[in-house]
């Protein structure tokens, strides 16, 4: 008697872009394999949030872009390893940044491609995460394995980082603890921190000091 062997059991991923046609982009490609399968689809990491509070989203894999509007995506990186550790996440992102990069993987992504890379990358990526194995793009891998010592901003916390980010697109303190979901003065504090960290005194040097490592919205 021949034994059958078990039916694959597909890898359910959720797509998180605040672009539609990329999502719509993201699923046709996904769907073409036959182990993997789109089970959920979101425009800004606030919808992903609610859903895993509600406990809606089913998924292996998240595939995440860094930058949507309302909640960052850094803290929802933050809040899945502390809440849903079992949710793997690759960030899929347009940011080829070494910081950028440092601050996703340091929050909790198991994987980040830039969306230069091939469509088959994206794919490969997907399972590798699936399996729980870290996986960085061709483009940004060597950058984002250097050793982290000589660019004090490679050392910030995501949530410095977060901040530094509001700071250089202009925001208010309190914009900035609206969109992290923490007090003014937190900000405040995490403003005088990453300043220290930088070497910088005020905001002038910290606008130079960003435009001299690359690192303006």
């Amino acid at each position: 008697m021949v034994e059958l062997s078990a039916p694959l059991v597909p890898i359910r991923v959720a797509l998180a872009d605040d672009h539609a046609v990329v999502r719509e982009g993201y699923r046709r490609l996904l769907s073409l394999e036959s182990d993997l399968v789109v089970c959920g689809e979101f425009a800004d990491a606030d919808a992903v949030f609610d859903a895993l509070q509600r406990g809606s989203l089913a998924a292996d894999v998240l595939v995440l872009d860094l930058s949507m509007p309302g909640r960052s995506a850094l803290d929802l990186l933050r809040r899945i390893q502390a809440h849903w550790p079992a949710l793997r996440v690759l960030v899929f992102s347009m940011h080829e940044d070494p910081a950028r990069v440092q601050q996703a993987l340091r929050a909790g992504a198991l994987g980040y491609i830039t969306k230069s890379s091939p469509p088959e990358d994206l794919v490969a990526a997907v399972r590798h995460v699936a399996r729980g194995q870290a996986v960085l793009s061709s483009d940004i891998a060597a950058h984002a394995q250097a050793p982290a010592g000589p660019l004090p901003h490679l050392s910030l916390s995501p949530r410095e980082f977060e901040v530094l980010r509001g700071l250089l697109q202009g925001q208010a303190l309190e914009q900035i603890a609206e969109q992290l979901h923490i007090s003014p003065k937190t900000v405040s504090n995490l403003q005088t921190q990453l300043r220290q960290k930088l070497g910088v005194a005020n905001a002038v040097e910290l606008l130079r000091y960003a435009q001299q490592h690359g690192l303006m919205p």
